[in-house]
């Protein structure tokens, strides 16, 4: 898949502990971007954060430490993002979802198979 220059980066922020269909929300949302053939999404675990309520969650207090921060990174291009965005909003019941344009500089593969 080529990338245009000009691309969008949704970011979806939510709990580790947030559930869609029985699994973990963050690999729903991977999952489905798969599915949907995006160009590419990476979920990240947060060390420390708070969101809408104002709760601390940490990885430093164990019984925090039960709903740490996750984000998730979606990139591709415009229409496929909007084409997204319904079936993202439905997944997501609480959260913060942000778009934002994006520069590709580079989005390549190893024709080799090397990794």
């Amino acid at each position: 898949m080529k990338l245009p220059l000009e691309a969008e980066l949704v970011r979806v922020f939510i709990g580790e502990s947030d559930k869609y269909g029985g699994k973990p929300l963050y690999q729903a949302i991977v999952e489905e971007a798969r599915k949907r053939g995006m160009a590419g999404a990476t979920a990240v675990r947060g060390t420390l954060g708070f969101g809408v309520h104002s709760r601390i969650h940490t990885s430093k207090v164990l019984r925090l430490s039960e709903d740490l921060p996750m984000i998730v990174e979606i990139v591709d291009k415009t229409e496929r993002i909007e084409e997204f965005l319904p079936h993202l909003d439905s997944m997501v019941k609480e959260g913060l979802i942000t778009i934002e344009k994006v520069r590709v500089f580079a989005y390549r593969h190893d024709e080799g198979g090397q990794g």
